[in-house]
């Protein structure tokens, strides 16, 4: 890997996950202005049984401190991280080229990752070559603002899902965002590791709408933020046959307004261009805060 002789770099361990996230909430405070990530989710990603951290990321150090970091998920997505103040020391090339080599060694045809449009990383990707596959939006609901109710369909009922219900939560979803994405089906242990597994998560945060047999048509997955004030649907997703009757706005209103129960003030989530869902959110009243172009280059 070619980086400045005065730093070093190794493969990383689920022990660097909170030096990861001070990397990219460095990064994301330069380039948004705020940071959404958090610890939380690089755990629950890494504990994924299908994802090897030793061999699937680097990082990048100067002494003990990390500096840079990036990874190689399944399917060809990838996350990297340079802290601002090492900039312009050619590290975010280093790193494009060690997840190139990385994805390429493990039969990957493609790599790719999301990157604020417009900023460095953004930039650095169309000038090595990455073309734009889509664009996605983080949204927010203003504080005050709610969603109009929707009223179900005769039978339905949304709520906390069940335990015994999380498989077809899992199912549900895999259903419906395999249909406008290309990548292998996701495991049930890995979407629980993403899910129950992460830090902090309590049964109240997925939610479900049930049809009149008891069947889950439509799944939600709100996140408190780790200040509680933010509740974030990090998924949401509804059958294919029973879209066009009001199940996700539904969902939207019950998880926003279990998510200020438990004490958050803001109410969020994110889509991208394949999905369709951009209009839908806009119609409630949620406005765009930020907006993300996800690149990628054939190897």
């Amino acid at each position: 890997m070619d980086i400045p002789r005065d730093l070093t770099h190794r493969p990383l361990q689920l022990d660097d996950a909170r030096s990861v996230f001070e990397v990219m909430a460095a990064q994301e405070r330069a380039d948004l202005g705020e940071v959404l990530i958090e610890e939380a989710d690089i755990v629950g990603d890494w504990s994924r049984p299908v994802f090897d951290v030793a061999s699937s990321t680097v990082g990048v150090f100067d002494g003990d401190r990390l500096v840079a970091y990036g990874e190689v998920g399944t399917g060809g997505r990838g996350d990297a991280a340079v802290d601002p103040a090492y900039r312009g020391r050619g590290l975010g090339s280093a790193i494009a080229l060690w997840m190139q080599d990385n994805a390429r060694s493990k039969g990957v045809p493609e790599i790719g990752m999301p990157v604020p449009a417009g900023s460095p990383g953004d930039r650095l990707l169309d000038a090595l070559g990455y073309r734009a596959r889509w664009e996605s939006w983080g949204l927010e609901l203003p504080a005050g603002a709610t969603v109009p109710a929707r009223e179900l369909p005769e039978g339905y009922v949304v709520r906390e899902a069940d335990p015994s219900e999380y498989e077809q939560c899992w199912t549900v979803q895999e259903d419906a965002f395999l249909e406008w994405s290309v990548r292998e089906r996701e495991t049930h242990d890995d979407w629980l590791a993403q899910i129950t597994g992460r830090p902090g998560f309590e049964p109240w945060n997925l939610r479900v709408v049930v049809d009149p047999t008891g069947r889950v048509v439509s799944f939600g997955w709100v996140q408190l933020s780790e200040d509680g004030t933010t509740a974030f649907i990090a998924r949401l997703a509804t059958i294919k046959d029973q879209r066009g009757r009001g199940l996700a706005q539904a969902l939207l209103v019950d998880a926003f307004a279990v998510g200020r129960a438990h004490g958050a003030v803001r109410s969020e989530l994110s889509t991208d261009s394949r999905t369709g869902a951009l209009g839908l959110y806009e119609r409630v009243g949620m406005r765009v805060t930020s907006t993300w172009v996800n690149r990628a280059i054939a190897l």
